[in-house]
């Protein structure tokens, strides 16, 4: 029994775990910029005495599916969409460079550029700062112009630009913060040739219909894993019945 039992609770185990990443990916289907989390069943072999044949299967992250999500126009002059591979430098709460590429911009009440949970957002010298403006534009290649306030739009000036980047994605991976970080804990040097759209947003590329295919699929196979368990715990409880009357 205590085998059977072994088994079919680790199954149950990684079943949840893998139910837990398709939830999270459900849970940000409407996220500005969000990639969806990939998972799946590895075999991984049992430790210690026994047949080299055994083995367990496992639910593993296998990273992020880099498709990029359908682009949303906003019209909100800070509102901006990576076209294609890169993405927007930011200052994790850490202090440390990450990287997204939610471009939904904010500016605070002294007018620092900021993403939408508040990390200052970097630029070539450091994070962006923007000074009181009647009018505000992003350029294709990160470019912030503004009007300073009271002046014509004659009086259009650049006040700094996005560090936008597109280091190697294997080499990162995302952290805590929900943010990107480079794996070696170093800094993406910019690519001139990322480039944004002004005025729009990207939309998380998570497909609901799927998720929630593959949800259904393993709730089955969890409840499979339950009706292991209980099966098993029938068989010894009928075993001792018989060594009872024996």
């Amino acid at each position: 029994m205590d085998r059977s039992v072994y088994i079919a609770m680790t199954g149950a185990t990684q079943t949840m775990r893998a139910q837990d990443a398709v939830s999270h990916n459900l849970a940000n289907a409407s996220t500005v910029g969000f990639k969806s989390e990939l998972s799946a069943f590895q075999s991984v072999p049992v430790l210690g005495p026994g047949a080299n044949t055994r083995i367990n299967a496992v639910a593993q992250g296998v990273g992020q599916d880099g498709t990029q999500g359908t682009v949303q126009h906003t019209g909100r002059s800070l509102d901006v969409a990576v076209n294609g591979p890169g993405w927007i430098a930011v200052q994790a709460p850490d202090g440390s460079e990450a990287y997204t590429r939610a471009g939904n911009l904010q500016m605070d009440a002294d007018g620092n550029l900021t993403d939408s949970r508040g990390n200052p957002v970097m630029g070539s010298g450091g994070p962006v700062t923007i000074p009181d403006s009647s009018q505000i534009s992003v350029g294709s290649d990160g470019t912030i112009s503004t009007v300073p306030m009271g002046q014509g739009p004659n009086t259009i000036a650049a006040v700094g630009q996005l560090k936008l980047v597109n280091p190697d994605r294997t080499q990162m991976s995302e952290g805590s913060d929900g943010l990107m970080h480079m794996n070696d804990g170093s800094t993406a040097d910019v690519d001139p040739t990322v480039t944004v759209t002004a005025g729009a947003l990207e939309a998380s590329n998570v497909n609901p219909s799927s998720e929630l295919v593959k949800m259904i699929s393993l709730s089955r196979q969890y409840e499979m894993q339950v009706r292991s368990i209980k099966t098993s715990e029938d068989d010894a409880d009928d075993s001792s019945k018989l060594l009872q009357t024996s």
